[in-house]
């Protein structure tokens, strides 16, 4: 299994419509062949440490059956739609791609 953690960094008062962006896309992500796992996830207080908290900042956690899946879904026609939507709400992004060991 691949797992995959991102971390997109959102402008300023753009997350909201950025994880409108991702709902609309999550059913035709989830129906991809290999797809385990795809969700957005915001950080939530929790008063614990050390936890660092940016409200600027959607985690996507991905899991897929293989390397071969992801390429697929990063190929996807949906998914290039979304990066063209995406581009203009995002200032950058981190994406671990991992592997169990």
């Amino acid at each position: 299994m691949i797992h995959v953690i991102a971390s997109v960094k959102v402008k300023p008062g753009k997350r909201d419509q950025l994880l409108d962006l991702f709902r609309e896309n999550l059913p035709r992500v989830r129906e991809e062949k290999g797809c385990i796992r795809y969700f957005p996830a915001v950080d939530v207080a929790t008063g614990l440490p050390p936890q660092s908290l940016d409200e600027d900042i959607i985690t996507v956690i991905e899991t897929w059956e293989s390397l071969e899946a992801l390429k697929d879904h990063l190929a996807a026609p949906h998914m290039a739609a979304f990066f063209e939507k995406e581009k203009p709400l995002v200032s950058g992004s981190v994406i671990k791609i991992l592997q169990e060991v």
